[in-house]
């Protein structure tokens, strides 16, 4: 059950000659979303074997160039390759202009529907849902409105003990219950008292109640993801993605240039490792690195001494998140 991403472009506004403005695909469960899409956003998928007619969604942060000049290009690729199926553009409202004249100009030819979603909030709302996902935006601290992304795994529906299921002759319809996550109730005049069978000296009529802690358990952790591109520290930002298992924050400076990063709105590595640290995340990975760094080491040396889970985004780089699968061993 895949969850992984892919870092492509990893500059900030000013390219050079080696990295690319912002564009970052994550694949979750066989679905592929695309998270920004920076001048040659298309070029890195096409290098990197990523399949531009597989993504069923692009979330834009925020509509400055470097994170949506690509979309252009890409969009007219998808209807030369023949693309049918839908595809939807989360981002801020005044993408409605920009859909005006993706409409007007590539629309001409395509197959294929592209659907707005605009996003408007000042907390985390739900956006998007699936079977096994569901995704939110949350705002962020920016020179304009600008969002991020939490992609969160379903809680699974449990497993019911196999070592209980004949000691306490569990039904088809009880066991239907319990995976459901509803204790169940028996009649104990009209069927069966429950032994017990686990030694827990509890007596037959407690046992007579059937719970879901005791019978079932989590067959995996669902997984998250969080997206915060471009955005200057805040109080809630942590709070808002607490526990995430796999942070893309934004590291566009070091320390030794935070008044710089405050005046443009954006963050500096121990800032960004720091947002990771209170959120309690499982790993961090930085990215819209600044053209003035060259050489990336010393800001993955300051992050990692705030935050030692801390790794730098890098072009075709994937970041899995494993299952972290739980074993019935009663």
């Amino acid at each position: 059950m895949e969850f992984k991403l892919i870092t492509l472009g990893i500059s900030s506004a000013s390219p050079t000659v080696n990295r690319f403005p912002s564009a970052h695909v994550l694949k979750v469960r066989g679905r592929s979303f695309l998270i920004d899409c920076g001048e040659g956003a298309q070029l890195l998928m096409k290098r990197y074997g990523i399949n531009f007619n597989g993504i069923s969604d692009i979330f834009l942060s925020h509509l400055h160039g470097d994170h949506l000049y690509g979309i252009f290009g890409l969009l007219s690729t998808m209807s030369l390759m023949g693309r049918t199926s839908p595809i939807n553009i989360f981002a801020p409202r005044g993408f409605s202009r920009i859909m005006e004249f993706l409409n007007s100009e590539i629309g001409k030819d395509k197959q294929y529907e592209i659907n707005f979603i605009p996003v408007e909030c000042r907390s985390p709302y739900f956006i998007e849902e699936f079977s096994n996902l569901t995704i939110e935006a949350f705002p962020l601290k920016h020179r304009v409105e600008t969002y991020g992304y939490m992609f969160r795994e379903k809680q699974p529906d449990r497993n019911v003990h196999k070592s209980l299921i004949e000691p306490y002759g569990l039904t088809l319809r009880e066991i239907a219950s319990l995976k459901r996550g509803e204790n169940v109730i028996r009649n104990v005049e009209d069927g069966k008292p429950v032994t017990e069978a686990d030694g827990s000296g509890k007596d037959a009529a407690f046992a007579n109640v059937l719970t879901t802690d005791v019978f079932t358990y989590r067959p995996f952790e669902p997984r998250s993801f969080a997206y915060c591109s471009d955005t200057a520290r805040f109080n809630e930002l942590p709070l808002w993605i607490k526990g995430v298992n796999l942070l893309y924050h934004e590291a566009t400076f070091t320390s030794e240039m935070d008044g710089k990063a405050e005046k443009t709105f954006h963050s500096t590595a121990a800032e960004a490792a720091a947002c990771a640290r209170d959120a309690g995340a499982g790993k961090l990975v930085m990215g819209h690195f600044s053209s003035r760094y060259r050489d990336l080491s010393q800001i993955l040396k300051e992050a990692r001494e705030v935050f030692p889970e801390s790794y730098l985004a890098k072009e075709g780089a994937e970041f899995d998140i494993p299952l972290d699968k739980v074993q019935d061993l009663r």
